[in-house]
């Protein structure tokens, strides 16, 4: 990634909504993690485990525009 572009304009609310808009098929899979994550969590380590399931598709969420832009997608 260039260091004159501007990265925090990757994590904005828009930035993100037209990411989503533009590529809907990764949409459609961060909704699957986003809703089964949580669950994964539950089946493998309990009430600890949903916590993280939680954290980690919240991360992965605000993420992978950013992500997908710095590897060049």
């Amino acid at each position: 990634m260039s260091p004159d572009s501007n990265s925090t304009n990757t994590f904005s609310d828009e930035a993100r909504r037209t990411f989503y808009e533009r590529h809907p098929s990764l949409a459609r899979f961060m909704i699957l993690i986003v809703f089964t994550a949580p669950f994964a969590g539950l089946y493998v380590a309990g009430l600890l485990g949903v916590v993280v399931g939680v954290l980690t598709s919240a991360a992965a969420y605000m993420l992978t525009p950013y992500l997908w832009k710095w590897i060049g997608g």
